[in-house]
């Protein structure tokens, strides 16, 4: 059920009230709610699941592997270090102040934070900043996206069930919603999500000087060097551009390469999509759906931007539009002009790594950039003379599931990051501290 902005502000008020108590901030209140939120995932996870396939047509097998077991080695990881990243960190004091002093260094909880999920990963991109706050001790309001309506009224039935009321809320609906809980104070909001929305969010939070997170997308690069193996990178593009049916924020938005690879990656790419998807991919049980028809009228738009070299079918009423390549793209076709965000895989030649370099670097700075070579040189000037969120050398959006791996973007591809510790310390204050006896 919906709230009220009355309702909104006084649910933040309640949130507020919980962690000025102190209730939030002893470990133990973390661990269990974490733990709490495992046993939720390992229970109810064929429920969740369920909700996934009705809003994005996911197999099961998918969503346990991209969203649900995805956030459960979230919380493992978290669990098994929690204790050790709240160690207070002892820094050197200089001689001027004595040999009896000492300082360190503490994470604070930060108080009652927000948390706005996307819609293409409905589940993890909402419960896994989740887990965040809650191993940094805040109380936390999370919104889960009215896009995925299944999901949403899951997450919201089971996190009640499952987790602290009186310090996790949720809140669903959708645009007169996420407004109300942007006009209220928060210490810090983090958005999943697209640049437009974050430029809002951005301009809410500075009202009150909230900090922000704002993880976004953008086109991210796929540069396949001459001489990589062929087979081997069409394999992997497929499979990280078209999980998902492309809705994914690090999936490659598109190749780069010059004319002689193209040509030789095009039926490879074509194989790979067989080998994947089947001969008819409507009928493949993990090929996903688009997520509404406004979505599905954005993307097969851009079909004419460039030679079908496999796909390219489509069917409006089951949401359905096949994995589809496209080759002699001009960088000026409407398919370059903005994130993808489906399945279509555009080929950009270029003379070499040099005018790639250039290309990449005359853009918005990504989100994340693969590299497709076993050049040492290549990949060691892409990594010099390149931004971006992340790199991948080899292998597509695998560098997100790494705990230990910091995931966020740079510029218009966003800011901030999380993951393992790093969410600890997106959602905590280090406070420095320094004491001198009297």
């Amino acid at each position: 059920m919906n709230q009220t902005p009355e309702q909104i502000g006084a649910t933040v008020d309640r949130l507020r009230a919980t962690f000025r108590t102190g209730r939030t901030k002893p470990v133990a209140w973390r661990t269990a709610q974490l733990r709490a939120l495992r046993t939720m995932l390992t229970d109810q996870g064929t429920e969740l699941a369920a909700a996934l396939h009705a809003d994005l047509g996911k197999s099961e097998a998918e969503a346990y592997r991209t969203e649900i077991d995805f956030t459960i080695r979230e919380i493992d990881h978290t669990l098994a270090h929690l204790d050790d990243w709240l160690r207070p960190e002892p820094a050197p004091v200089p001689a001027h102040l004595g040999a009896d002093a000492t300082a360190w260094t503490q994470y604070d909880p930060l108080g009652v934070v927000l948390v706005i999920a996307p819609w293409n990963y409905p589940a993890q991109l909402l419960l896994a900043p989740l887990v965040g706050a809650l191993a940094a001790g805040n109380a936390v309001v999370v919104k889960p996206s009215e896009l995925a309506p299944a999901t949403s009224a899951a997450l919201a039935r089971l996190l009640t069930a499952h987790l602290d009321t009186d310090a996790v809320a949720v809140v669903e609906g959708g645009v007169p919603e996420t407004t109300a809980l942007l006009a209220e104070r928060f210490d810090h909001i983090f958005y999943t999500g697209n640049g437009t929305v974050g430029r809002i969010v951005m301009r809410a939070a500075a009202e009150h000087l909230t900090p922000v997170t704002l993880e976004l997308g953008g086109k991210s690069p796929a540069f396949v060097d001459a001489g990589a193996d062929l087979h081997v990178v069409a394999d992997r593009l497929v499979r990280g551009k078209f999980l998902n049916a492309g809705q994914t924020c690090v999936a490659p938005d598109y190749v780069l390469t010059d004319p002689a690879t193209a040509a030789a990656l095009e039926p490879a790419l074509a194989a790979a999509v067989e080998k994947v998807y089947g001969t008819d991919p409507r009928t493949a049980p993990h090929y996903s759906r688009i997520v509404n028809e406004r979505h599905f009228d954005r993307l097969t738009a851009l079909l004419d931007s460039g030679r079908v070299v496999v796909g390219g079918d489509s069917d409006r009423d089951a949401k359905y539009l096949a994995p589809t390549v496209l080759a002699d793209v001009d960088p000026k076709a409407p398919v370059m002009q903005e994130e993808i965000f489906g399945p279509i895989l555009p080929i950009v030649t270029v003379a070499g790594l040099d005018e790639a370099i250039a290309f990449i670097d005359d853009r918005d700075k990504p989100l994340a950039l693969y590299v497709f070579s076993d050049s040492e040189d290549t990949r060691r000037r892409i990594a010099a003379e390149t931004s971006s969120g992340g790199l991948g050398y080899g292998l597509p959006l695998a560098h997100l599931t790494v705990s230990d791996l910091p995931f966020g973007g740079v510029g218009e591809s966003g800011m901030g990051n999380y993951h393992g510790r790093y969410s600890l310390e997106t959602f905590s204050h280090r406070k420095a501290l320094l004491s001198k006896p009297l």
